[in-house]
């Protein structure tokens, strides 16, 4: 749940009611990128001295010893290291989908340790947008459906989550794909629709857990020149990625290695997707 002192706009309003937009990058796209930017200065993450410790038969394996960062708003942040650095417990405690052995996450200004089952699912749903690298659809639903999902289980009604799913997939570029089913769609077109979805509740801060690992160099520029326009508008952003020229779009690179941070650090001059995407949407097939 959010800090009461932590200003959100409510996620009825967040697409009708923008305090900043910028146009997107995608092809046929009109609407600006609207997104719920907190701009309040206090940290959107504060994890201090996590350790995560499974239990596999008689072996013990620490999967983070001593953790300790934080992620500002308006943040776009990459995580990386090689198989079995962390990072991946990192996501998922951050995430709200674990609890760490010891140490303390603070997600938006909330104790995350001190808070239910039920709490914990509300703030996965209201506050945290997840897209990952399978982009995790329904197979036999349409994208609108699909987008649909998070808002169902808010619990919020039939009319207004038709209307945010429409103007979500118009945001990125799929108001013609609608009616789709996955298997209808190319998997730049999947994976936008699972960015439309995380939108949809207005997240304080998106998840993005290898977003173009299953997509080719020229999509995987498309995916990433949405998620910058979204960070431009203030949404803080964290990718896991294990690609080194995608982690180059990002403004602040961490890395983990057996379960420790071992580099923090910005990124002076990020490559811009938005710019490299405007140059391959005007070239042909054929000149690629």
């Amino acid at each position: 749940m959010p800090n009461e002192n932590v200003k959100r706009s409510t996620a009825a309003t967040a697409f009708t009611e923008p305090q900043k937009s910028i146009s997107s990058p995608v092809p046929n796209q009109s609407t600006p990128l609207v997104v719920n930017a907190d701009r309040q200065g206090k940290p959107v993450i504060v994890a201090h001295n996590l350790h995560k410790l499974y239990q596999l038969g008689k072996t013990q394996v620490r999967a983070l010893r001593g953790v300790s960062l934080e992620v500002f708003p308006g943040e776009f942040v990459s995580v990386r290291g090689p198989s079995g650095s962390g990072k991946s417990t990192f996501m998922n405690l951050i995430g709200c989908l674990d609890r760490p052995t010891q140490g303390t996450y603070m997600l938006v200004g909330k104790q995350v340790s001190e808070l239910s089952i039920q709490e914990l699912a509300r703030v996965r749903n209201r506050l945290i947008g997840f897209v990952f690298q399978g982009f995790n659809l329904l197979s036999r639903a349409s994208a609108l459906s699909n987008v649909e999902l998070p808002m169902i289980y808010g619990g919020i009604a039939k009319d207004v989550r038709l209307q945010r799913a429409r103007q979500a997939l118009k945001l990125v570029g799929l108001e013609t794909r609608m009616d789709h089913k996955p298997s209808e769609l190319s998997g730049g077109q999947q994976q936008r629709v699972a960015i439309a979805r995380s939108l949809v509740n207005s997240p304080s801060l998106l998840l993005a857990d290898e977003p173009t690992g299953n997509l080719d160099s020229r999509t995987s520029v498309e995916v990433m020149a949405i998620l910058q326009a979204l960070n431009q508008q203030g949404l803080t952003i964290v990718l896991v990625t294990h690609e080194p020229d995608i982690a180059a779009y990002t403004s602040r690179q961490i890395s983990f290695r057996d379960g420790r941070l071992v580099r923090d650090e910005p990124v002076a001059q990020p490559r811009d997707a938005i710019a490299e995407w405007a140059v391959l949407s005007q070239q042909k097939p054929d000149d690629l």
